[in-house]
């Protein structure tokens, strides 16, 4: 399992959740105005909610099988190029997924194209990496990093996982923020801010709202 010692938080995702794709542009929008350095990390949805996939959607059933195969792919382009492979490739990934649409075609059964090669592609990776996808090699690190995320949250919880100090990752990281939108300029710094200290703060342990509009990319 490849870790960054320089990394000053670690984002867990799973590239076909939406709600972690926001999360992560959000992300992104504060390290491009901060000296912070992310190391991006995997939570497999599939493992997530394998004790309960016969009483799920067919749809989400197949939206499964299309994230082990993403996440498998994102684990050989760490072993390719690092860190900032990763980055690169659930870039591509998210973007294709949630902006671009393909998300709503497998939700609704539809062909989503060739993905995974999409992606590779955008994200200016080998193409070599798109037999990563069927190489179930690759699922030992994403289920040790899902454990890894959820030993520090607890298991009652989804994607993303954030943890916000990694000097002391036990007592960091959170699930969410599960935004329905990008925060841009001086609110995502604020939110930012408000988040690290929640998360820093010995003793808490949660709190919630249920109510959220759909998902806006934008």
């Amino acid at each position: 399992m490849s870790t960054d010692a320089t990394a000053d938080l670690e984002f867990f995702f799973d590239p076909m959740c939406p709600w972690a794709w926001i999360t992560s542009r959000f992300v992104e929008e504060v390290v491009g105005q901060r000296s912070l350095h992310v190391e991006w990390r995997f939570i497999s949805l599939a493992i997530l909610n394998q004790d309960n996939l016969e009483n799920l959607p067919a749809a989400y059933r197949d939206l499964m099988v299309h994230s082990t195969s993403l996440l498998r792919v994102a684990a050989a382009a760490r072993q390719h190029g690092g860190n900032e492979a990763v980055a690169a490739f659930y870039t591509a990934a998210g973007g294709l997924l949630h902006p671009g649409g393909r998300s709503k075609v497998l939700w609704e059964g539809g062909d989503p194209g060739d993905l995974v090669g999409d992606a590779i592609a955008a994200a200016g990776l080998p193409a070599e990496l798109s037999a990563a996808a069927h190489d179930p090699s690759h699922d030992a690190v994403v289920a040790a990093e899902t454990e890894l995320a959820l030993s520090r949250t607890g298991r009652d919880v989804g994607t993303p996982i954030i943890t916000f100090d990694t000097s002391r990752p036990e007592e960091a990281s959170l699930f969410g923020p599960v935004i329905n939108r990008i925060p841009r300029g001086d609110e995502a710094l604020a939110l930012w801010d408000a988040m690290w200290v929640v998360a820093t703060t010995p003793g808490i342990a949660e709190f919630k709202r249920s109510v959220r509009g759909a998902p806006d990319f934008s």
